[in-house]
């Protein structure tokens, strides 16, 4: 479902973004707060400004429930276990994606493959992978190369956009209303310094959806723990509402933090799928087929590079470098268009 100003349509110059819910289907939680968040942005578009702001500047897609078939045998009122975690042909979705860091021999399942097909063909510049059973904002990278096994308490694995990854959990974690105390849901269990953590340093795993959403197409996601219980009776649910509702929210403005623009040719027509990147980060990023890009960055001036497209690889992985053209990225600070010219 896409909540905007101009659902049916692109917006031109307007950001993509998204919040997939429920992909564990027992961790139900995430799955009633998106229809929550559906609701609360279309009551309140004619009353409350910001609201008004995000939504005619922003197109955003809301997946309430990525495994229906493991929601459909999960029990109300069950914290704990796995019943219902899986897909119906019994794979975790979370480790179904292709992986930077090794090779993923899993079976694709039809709802990985209907998620992939998804960001293929909508630039989404910022991304939520909602779950249940802690309380905390995981960043990438989720696998690093160096582990063998899964383990807890493994060394962080640090993206190029470290800064902004961490500032993108932090817009979470700060504005949930207990998040960023770092509270374990558990007494055998370590709490999150400020609510945060990288994946990896929280444990590996390979195959996980937010490094495939950042390594393939550039898309920031961040994995939301929004709840110690995986799947609440319903009558708790609305106190984790508004546990979330100000961080769901906020988190989506986001992207609108950073650089965007279009790139032209020397005619001012459109160049689609030029791909970008900024100086000294290696993971980038492409333009629209009508020469947009975006990129959340921090404030601060930044150079960057693009390279003329060429016919797309079955995954566009943004470290290998097509041949360079003459061209220019420059300038960042929050929120500013920034319009790059492409030479042919």
């Amino acid at each position: 479902m896409v909540v905007s100003a101009s659902p049916y349509e692109h917006m031109i110059g307007k950001p993509d973004v998204k919040y997939v819910a429920n992909m564990h289907g027992n961790e139900a939680v995430s799955r009633e707060l998106m229809l929550h968040l559906i609701h609360y942005l279309v009551t309140n578009y004619h009353t409350d400004p910001y609201i008004r702001w995000l939504m005619d500047n922003t197109r955003i897609h809301i997946m309430p429930s990525m495994n229906p078939d493991g929601f459909e045998v999960a029990k109300e009122g069950t914290c704990d276990g796995g019943q219902g975690r899986y897909n119906a042909r019994g794979f975790d979705l979370n480790r179904n994606f292709p992986d930077y860091f090794k090779q993923n021999n899993k079976r694709t399942q039809p709802e990985t493959e209907a998620v992939k097909d998804w960001v293929s063909k909508i630039q989404f510049v910022l991304s939520g992978s909602l779950h249940g059973g802690a309380l905390v904002a995981s960043y990438p990278f989720d696998n690093t190369p160096n582990s063998l096994f899964q383990s807890y308490a493994s060394a962080p694995s640090l993206t190029p956009d470290d800064d902004v990854f961490k500032h993108l959990a932090l817009t979470y974690s700060t504005n949930h209303a207990k998040m960023s105390r770092g509270v374990a849901c558990r007494s055998s269990q370590k709490g999150f310094r400020r609510g945060i953590t990288n994946g990896a340093e929280w444990y590996p795993l390979t195959g996980g959806m937010q490094d495939f959403n950042y390594v393939w197409y550039g898309c920031m996601e961040v994995t939301l723990e929004l709840s110690c219980c995986k799947y609440p009776l319903a009558q708790e649910l609305p106190k984790y509402w508004e546990d979330n509702r100000m961080a769901l929210i906020k988190f989506l403005g986001e992207a609108h933090r950073g650089v965007h623009g279009f790139v032209m040719d020397e005619h001012g027509n459109p160049v689609e799928k030029a791909s970008l990147k900024i100086k000294t980060r290696d993971v980038g990023f492409q333009s629209t087929k009508y020469g947009e890009f975006w990129r959340i960055l921090m404030p601060g001036r930044k150079d960057g590079n693009f390279y003329r497209p060429q016919q797309p690889p079955l995954y566009h992985r943004p470290a290998v470098k097509p041949p360079q053209q003459t061209g220019i990225i420059s300038s960042i600070t929050s929120g500013f268009n920034n319009l790059v010219n492409f030479f042919g």
